[in-house]
């Protein structure tokens, strides 16, 4: 009989980081379940690709802003595979722009998705991970949630928050050997740094002491970490990979 392989949840696994995240667990052995909330074709590429390579993996489409559908697809998911292994809180967006011309949906809608996603879906996967007594809760953070950046007020709000959440509930669920720790990524070779002009980059690029951009799996490598018994001693912590950026 083969043994079956623990869970990993991704949210917003579909491309960029998440993407690179799912390929970087299912490799590590794990079965990924990669999330979606709108783009099924990306997700489903993903997924496609790691069944291609020899992992194991699945879609898992729900929003993480809904906490009745982050209950019953987690929960869905833990009736079905068994306790979540790791839970990556991936998904996030950002919606840029000065406070004084911010609007309150945009602020809304960012708080929804970056912060109560999070938690949402952290409550939800610790009730099989503490029946367990064992699991890693990896929150993708980002340096603006450490450092500011302005333009960003609603974004590092959201990432600030995170972090304090991470933190308190790191201290509730450490007697139960389930481990929460943060990734806070600085500037990521991604789809959304693509569209940067030379400029832009440029000036980004002036404030990072290596010089370049990371690329998505300098995120992968982390999380591949936090998730494994290698770092069975860590939790509460913020681990920044942001090229010097910010110490």
């Amino acid at each position: 009989m083969t043994e079956r392989k623990p869970l990993a949840l991704v949210t917003g696994g579909s491309r960029g980081i998440g993407a690179a995240i799912s390929k970087r667990l299912a490799t590590d052995g794990f079965h990924v379940a990669v999330n979606f909330s709108s783009n099924e074709e990306k997700a489903r590429a993903v997924v496609d690709g790691i069944i291609a390579a020899g992992g194991s993996a699945e879609l898992c489409g729900f929003s993480v802003a809904d906490s009745a559908q982050v209950e019953a697809r987690i929960g869905a998911l833990a009736k079905e595979r068994g306790p979540l292994a790791v839970l990556v809180n991936n998904a996030g967006i950002t919606v840029d722009g000065l406070l004084i011309r911010m609007k309150d949906e945009d602020l809304r809608k960012t708080l929804s998705v970056d912060l109560e996603g999070a938690i949402f879906c952290t409550r939800e996967a610790a009730k099989s991970m503490m029946r367990a007594r064992t699991g890693s809760i990896i929150q993708i953070g980002s340096v603006v949630g450490e450092s500011g950046n302005a333009g960003q007020a609603a974004y590092a709000a959201a990432k600030s928050g995170l972090i304090g959440f991470s933190k308190a509930v790191a201290k509730e669920l450490a007697s139960r050997q389930v481990r929460v720790n943060v990734v806070a990524p600085g500037f990521i070779q991604t789809d959304m740094t693509g569209t940067l002009n030379d400029a832009q980059k440029q000036a980004i690029l002036s404030t990072i002491p290596v010089g370049y951009l990371g690329e998505p799996e300098d995120i992968a490598a982390i999380v591949s970490f936090l998730a494994s018994a290698s770092s069975r001693y860590i939790t509460g912590q913020v681990i920044g990979v942001n090229g010097g950026m910010y110490m």
